[in-house]
């Protein structure tokens, strides 16, 4: 049953039936819906801005477990590309210098620009792109690791030859000189004692009484034993592998023969002064891969650091060479 409000009218000493206006219903409901609106928008704003809806809780545990996994895979990245630029920087100017071998194109491995750009492309992205370009950047690393294992393993093969390599470089001196008074011309410009003029002399001279032994410098095959009618007189010739052949100039008698093998220390003749020759002497070359090198620097098995200076210094002197 409704109930029915009265007041008392103090004009006509009577109570009153008390009748709410159309206009105030009215502005009644309108305050109510305002009033529940507004209550309704400050307890959203309050859950959603500190509480959270679900499906933001879901994102956010979402977007941590990416941002762990990012960390991880940039961790990671940052480590596998420094442990790669070490061994790219150890293989090339280390491991291949030792082991005279060329080193890794550019073309196998990523240049430092390409690897900078990748760096670039990947700074602004989303996580979510950001952490698929970085799995795309670990699998680079990947193919770099492995070439660079291949790498290693030509080197490892090396190693294993490098104890015949060492047998086949030239490393003595082709004449007994323990006193160091056998070098008579060094490697250089030096006055021809024929013509008179200066001229390119393409080895060491070693003057020493004529039946001297004259020793193979290093292990190889003769390849030449006799006078070939070219100036060395009775010479010899020794290819050594790897690039390397040596000459022995000027000899009174030829030991070796063609196609023989030697060991370094093998005695290959005795010195004379046969060809265009002043004197009896050893005219040594040493070649590598068709170029004439200064002998002095192959005498590192039989000279203390103390001889090879002084050795440097008899062959730096500008003199009359023997041929």
């Amino acid at each position: 049953m409704k109930k029915i409000k009265y007041y008392y009218n103090s004009n006509t000493l009577r109570y009153e039936k008390l009748e709410t206006p159309l206009r105030v219903k009215l502005l009644r409901v309108f305050g109510f819906l305002a009033a529940a609106f507004v209550t309704a928008a400050i307890i959203s704003f309050v859950a959603f801005r500190f509480i959270g809806s679900p499906n933001e809780k879901l994102l956010r545990i979402r977007y941590e477990q990416l941002s762990d996994k990012y960390t991880e895979l940039y961790d990671r990245l940052s480590t596998m590309n420094d442990q790669m630029l070490e061994l790219e920087k150890r293989d090339n100017n280390i491991y291949r210098t030792i082991f005279e071998a060329n080193p890794i194109p550019d073309s196998v491995r990523a240049s430092e620009l390409e690897k900078q750009m990748e760096t670039t492309s990947v700074e602004g992205m989303e996580n979510n792109v950001l952490f698929s370009s970085i799995i795309g950047t670990i699998n680079t690393l990947s193919s770099r690791m492995l070439a660079e294992k291949r790498s290693y393993d030509e080197l490892d093969n090396l190693l294993k030859d490098k104890e015949k390599i060492l047998a086949h470089t030239p490393a003595i001196q082709p004449v007994s000189n323990k006193d160091l008074h056998r070098i008579a011309s060094g490697f250089g410009h030096r006055i021809d004692p024929i013509y008179k003029t200066v001229k390119m002399h393409q080895g060491l001279d070693f003057s020493a009484p004529a039946g001297t032994p004259i020793y193979a410098t290093a292990d190889g095959i003769v390849t030449t034993a006799g006078n070939t009618h070219n100036g060395y007189g009775n010479h010899v010739i020794i290819n050594h592998g790897y690039g390397y052949e040596t000459l022995y100039g000027h000899m009174l008698r030829v030991k070796a023969r063609v196609g023989q093998l030697v060991k370094r220390g093998e005695v290959i003749g005795y010195v004379g002064s046969t060809g265009k020759s002043t004197g009896p002497h050893c005219h040594y070359e040493v070649h590598k891969n068709g170029q004439r090198l200064d002998p002095v620097y192959f005498f590192y098995n039989d000279l203390t650091p103390e001889q090879f200076d002084r050795l440097l210094k008899q062959v730096a002197a500008s003199n009359q060479s023997l041929d």
